[in-house]
């Protein structure tokens, strides 16, 4: 009877997650292989750039690194608490009405940790997505901490109708040899690998305008070929990116005609593409 009980108590849960998110249309997952490769930073610009080409009002961001949120700094909503009323949890809004939920804005204090393990975790974040109101929504990007862990896990299990993920690297060996690793744990789970996109992908000087690759410039671009992947393009390395997601102000808001800027706006183009068959 126990078992049976948990078993419906299970099959609720899970139907509530169905329920909210069947208001979203398109739910995407972005991860590395490691850490340092800006994941969280394209994230957020990335749903900037979906909300500026006709989308406001109609973008999310799941912060789902429970241990190492940075979401809401990079967009600026840190100290933001949550608002609860009948119909649930309501999400944060940022800059053109993006709707952001974050374990950070859940902490008493910003250098609390969250020392838990695996199930809590997956309870987090099944709590994220059944019990916030995200409302209707034409995308929900999933910011998941970096490696293929219980967070990772968990979102994959929880959205097995999810569009798929977007791997992001930089161009270094060490990071091709690990998304290779994010490759195969998408494959295995049976998620589809929307592509992958090369952060910090060449430097142009502003005064001298050299060209200089810092991290080389390519290996994201090879790693897709070798995985039979889709490339989805680089975002070259602009000191203005970091200095931005420091302020808590999206880069691409700031500086739309940026190489960066446009970079990002012709990777959404191809995101459209890929999930909704959109060209041009």
């Amino acid at each position: 009877m126990q078992d049976q009980d948990s078993r419906n108590a299970w099959e609720e849960r899970l139907k509530r997650v169905k329920e909210r998110m069947n208001k979203v249309k398109h739910k995407i997952a972005v991860i590395s292989g490691k850490g340092g490769v800006g994941k969280s930073v394209v994230t957020v610009n990335l749903a900037m750039a979906f909300a500026l080409n006709g989308r406001e009002g109609r973008v999310g961001i799941l912060d789902a690194d429970i241990h190492g949120p940075c979401v809401p700094k990079i967009i600026g909503l840190k100290g933001h608490r949550l608002q609860a009323g009948p119909p649930g949890i309501f999400p944060a809004v940022g800059p053109l009405k993006i709707r952001v939920v974050s374990m950070d804005f859940l902490l008493p204090e910003q250098e609390t940790p969250v020392i838990w393990r695996g199930p809590l975790k997956y309870q987090a974040i099944r709590q994220f997505l059944s019990d916030i109101v995200w409302g209707e929504l034409d995308y929900l990007f999933i910011d998941l901490p970096p490696g293929t862990g219980d967070e990772s896990l968990s979102v994959m299990q929880l959205l097995p109708e999810m569009d798929g993920v977007l791997i992001v690297t930089i161009p270094s060996e060490v990071s091709q040899d690990v998304v290779k690793k994010a490759v195969s744990f998408a494959r295995q789970l049976g998620t589809r690998v929307i592509g992958i996109i090369e952060n910090m992908s060449g430097f142009v000087c502003p005064r001298c305008g050299a060209e200089i690759d810092i991290f080389k410039v390519g290996g994201g671009e090879k790693i897709a070929k070798d995985m039979s992947v889709p490339f989805l393009g680089r975002i070259p390395i602009d000191p203005k990116i970091c200095e931005d997601s420091d302020r808590g102000v999206p880069f691409i808001v700031e500086h739309r005609d940026s190489p960066a800027a446009k970079a990002f706006m012709e990777i959404v183009k191809k995101i459209e593409e890929a999930v909704e068959g959109k060209k041009g």
